[in-house]
């Protein structure tokens, strides 16, 4: 079974878990809450926890609920980054806010967020197992907020940051998510801590390079495939790798006109046109799939020690996550 099969399949699953789950009243506060569910996505940190517990002998309904309670946590992310970004759609549809109004996709969010933990504290497994994953999800959350303001400041800060520092901030802002993820998926096979640092190195890399394809798509990416304009997050002046790297690679005139479209909310297609062009020019793709790799590879190293059908897959979703098409 192809990957891209293998996470529709479970992502069947972890749909019909996530609606019982998502069901009270006031209605209109459920539907908010399931609102960017219902309308989108893969369901990769779920399939990654599954999968996790999976690999090393754990049975797919022992994880279900850890499942569930990352992708909530996921989409009570999205819903407060779409309020905080005034961002009008998400999944080709409106953003929660947008659909319902503010008060209502806040409290949308903080139901996600508490519905989270309320459905890891009914699962089946032990207490002990239970407050291990308690206590990894509420850390990542933790963490998830620092690499919010740190995105906040990087952005509000005139000066183009360093590698390092943009890695950090995604390292907390999503790769955490990833990392949690694999580690609650060990934690849920009842595994030891060795297995859950294993999994956890694993999510992380994998975090980091999902996050680094995913800005070279964001500026580089067929808008046919991506749904997003080619050159929006330079219009955005979202300070991503592959743009740091075009600024501080570029010389003369092109590093002018980079420069003098970066962050312009009103600049012209032949102008954005124009600098990704520029940014092509000077190899930042081949330079970014590189750092993806990279990572990559360092998550492969991780589960060296591992084998079996369901590791492959993982393997195969690392593959997916670096390999994505432009």
């Amino acid at each position: 079974m192809k990957v891209s099969d293998s996470i529709k399949k479970n992502a069947k699953f972890v749909n019909k878990f996530l609606r019982k789950e998502l069901k009270g009243n006031p209605k209109q506060l459920y539907d908010a809450s399931a609102h960017l569910i219902i309308h989108g996505g893969k369901r990769l940190r779920p399939f990654m926890v599954l999968k996790s517990c999976m690999m090393l002998g754990g049975k797919q309904s022992d994880a279900m609920a850890a499942a569930s309670a990352v992708e909530m946590i996921h989409n009570f992310t999205l819903t407060h980054d779409d309020i905080m970004d005034n961002d009008d759609m998400r999944h080709g549809v409106p953003t929660t806010h947008k659909k319902f109004d503010m008060p209502l996709a806040i409290l949308a969010g903080d139901v996600l967020y508490s519905k989270a933990y309320h459905t890891i504290s009914k699962s089946k497994l032990s207490a002990n197992y239970r407050s291990q994953l308690v206590t990894k999800l509420s850390k990542a959350c933790i963490e998830i907020c620092e690499g919010q303001v740190d995105d906040i400041k990087l952005a509000e800060n005139k000066r183009i940051p360093t590698e390092s520092e943009y890695i950090k901030m995604i390292e907390k802002k999503t790769a955490v998510l990833f990392e949690v993820a694999c580690a609650m998926g060990a934690i849920s096979a009842k595994k030891p801590a060795k297995d859950v640092r294993n999994l956890s190195t694993f999510g992380r890399n994998l975090g980091i390079a999902f996050q680094i394809t995913d800005d070279l798509i964001g500026i580089m990416g067929d808008s046919k495939v991506t749904g997003k304009a080619v050159g929006n997050d330079i219009r955005e002046g979202k300070k991503s790798l592959p743009i740091l790297l075009a600024i501080r690679k570029a010389r003369g005139s092109d590093k002018k006109k980079i420069l003098r479209v970066f962050g312009k909310s009103k600049a012209t297609r032949a102008e954005l046109n124009t600098v990704v062009g520029i940014i092509r020019s000077l190899g930042i793709e081949e330079t970014v799939r590189r750092q993806a790799l990279r990572y990559a590879n360092r998550a492969t190293k991780a589960l060296d020690k591992y084998s079996g059908v369901h590791k492959s897959e993982l393997i195969s979703l690392l593959d997916f996550v670096v390999k994505r098409s432009l």
